[in-house]
């Protein structure tokens, strides 16, 4: 995983909880529902992005 893609990733994990946290002070339950569909994307994402690189790791181990 690249630096870019990890930033990225953490960059919208950081914004879903920004927008969780803006719901939660305003009583809008759709922003902060919104918020935590974002960082469950970011988070898959980077489970994702580790997977791949724990089989780039294994792969070079074995070379």
């Amino acid at each position: 995983m690249g630096v870019s893609d990890k930033a990225r990733n953490k960059a919208e994990e950081l914004a879903g909880q920004a927008k969780e946290a803006v719901g939660d002070v305003t009583d809008n339950d759709k922003l902060a529902a919104e918020g935590k569909v974002d960082q469950a994307k970011a988070k898959s994402q980077q489970v994702g992005e580790n997977v791949k690189d724990a089989g780039k790791n294994a792969s070079d181990a074995l070379s």
